[in-house]
């Protein structure tokens, strides 16, 4: 098989050529603008299947993790190309994914265009970009005007901020800032929107990196999140971890249990230093592809 999304950089462009690439090639695959970012980019969600409650697998929330997106993506081929052509995906059969899955390859597109190309990649906010940068030395994970999009969910905000201002984060920052109030920002909005509008039944968040998986938020454990958290640290040799610390509250995952009570996980792919090197990705992807293959289905 010879993949459309191949390893390359995921910037925002590469990323709007693998998607309609994939809707050319597969028309069956449901391509829509679910938001829009600060700085104007489609925020895409692509569906496959019409069932009803999907599995929603979320990426590219923080600028370093553009991996994510790519794993993101090469899941979304690896489904369409076996759903055409009958073939297994790692052992299991393409007839057993009956329900409909959404992905959203990257939340975050400002921030990942950014981390990749430099502010003046940010339009009206390129120079409120470089004030922030300018008194830290954090890598870019922030979305266009320095809010941490995995910080911005309503899910224990109050005692997030306490956490965040604890540890000197005040303000805009390159990372760790959930804002000025939950779901401050489009991004944040258009994913929240959409959950509510397709009620899923199980959310993936991915991020980079640690190969840990976090599910619950805490002491809420929806009904069979443990077991299938489980059967995904067995397939993927993942770590099944607790929040702590800044982790604690305001991500998706956090946010998608509160509301929903459904099984919710975050998903630390690879190993190492953020942006993790593309070459790691056929090895990531050779641990990360059973495990959503598997997500699918339970």
């Amino acid at each position: 098989m010879n993949y459309i999304t191949n390893a390359a950089v995921m910037t925002y462009e590469n990323q709007r050529k693998m998607i309609f690439s994939l809707k050319k090639l597969y028309p069956f695959l449901g391509v829509n603008v679910i938001g829009k970012s600060l700085c104007h980019r489609d925020i895409f969600s692509l569906t496959v299947g019409k069932s009803r409650n999907p599995l929603i697998i979320a990426a590219g929330f923080h600028g370093q993790e553009w991996l994510t997106s790519l794993l993101a993506l090469r899941f979304a081929e690896i489904i369409l190309y076996s759903k055409i052509n009958k073939a297994p995906i790692w052992g299991i059969n393409p007839e057993s994914i009956s329900r409909s899955m959404v992905i959203v390859p990257c939340v975050n597109p400002d921030g990942i265009e950014i981390a990749i190309n430099g502010f003046e990649s940010s339009g009206r906010f390129t120079e409120t970009g470089r004030k922030i940068a300018a008194v830290s030395e954090e890598k870019w994970n922030a979305n266009a005007r320095g809010v941490d999009i995995n910080h911005n969910f309503d899910a224990g905000w109050n005692e997030l901020r306490r956490i965040e201002t604890d540890s000197g984060i005040l303000g805009p920052s390159p990372r760790r800032y959930g804002g000025y109030m939950p779901e401050s920002e489009p991004e944040t909005k258009a994913l929240v929107q959409l959950c509510k509008k397709i009620n899923p039944r199980t959310a993936i968040a991915l991020h980079s990196q640690g190969e840990e998986i976090f599910w619950e938020y805490g002491n809420k454990k929806p009904p069979r999140s443990e077991e299938i958290a489980k059967i995904f640290s067995a397939v993927s040799g993942y770590e099944l971890v607790e929040n702590s610390g800044l982790a604690s509250h305001g991500g998706f995952k956090d946010w998608f249990i509160e509301f929903f009570n459904k099984p919710g996980y975050t998903i630390e792919i690879g190993k190492g230093e953020n942006p993790l090197p593309i070459s790691d990705f056929d090895g990531i992807a050779k641990k990360c592809i059973p495990m959503l293959t598997l997500a699918s289905i339970l």
